[in-house]
């Protein structure tokens, strides 16, 4: 749970930077991965992220514009990145200019339960973190390279001419 505001900032521009890598490795052929007949499409998965950027500020009371959260998976990997972009930044200024410190311990109403504004801030990130790491596993599937988030991927590691570290 975050207590700082200028905390949070910094983790979520790591995590968005991360996140934009990832897009960024998208293809619009690649959008229709899934994993099996009843799972979520990678092009789902990514939107349903830039939907909850949205979504989840917006019923904190941050205000954010509903926007991607019901609109269609878009077909062009570009449209879901610039989405994302724009999304990020507005729920990072929401964040900023709507909350201080002082009230991130406070509690409001969240989804039929009572959160404190810090765990908002806090599942916003994880949330992200869950299905980035679950849309890599579509990439794979679906052919693509996967960057590195947290330090170089199995990919990133055979461009530099070295072995990946066992597991």
């Amino acid at each position: 749970m975050y207590r700082r505001i200028a905390d949070f900032q910094e983790d979520f521009r790591q995590e968005n930077e991360g996140t934009v890598k990832v897009l960024r490795a998208l293809t619009d052929a690649s959008l229709a991965q899934r994993v099996s007949t009843e799972g979520r499409t990678l092009g789902r998965l990514a939107w349903h992220i830039v939907g909850s950027l949205r979504e989840m500020p917006a019923s904190a009371g941050l205000g954010t514009e509903g926007g991607e959260t019901d609109a269609p998976v878009p077909t062009s990997a570009a449209e879901i990145v610039a989405g994302y972009e724009r999304a990020a930044r507005e729920a990072a200024g929401a964040v900023a200019t709507k909350w201080s410190d002082a009230e991130l311990d406070g509690e409001i109403p969240l989804y039929g339960e009572t959160w404190k504004r810090g765990r908002v801030l806090s599942a916003l990130i994880r949330h992200e973190a869950h299905h980035r790491g679950q849309m890599t596993v579509l990439m794979r599937q679906a052919g693509l390279q996967v960057p590195g988030v947290y330090g170089p991927s199995k990919d990133e590691w055979a461009a530099m001419g070295a072995s990946p570290p066992e597991v």
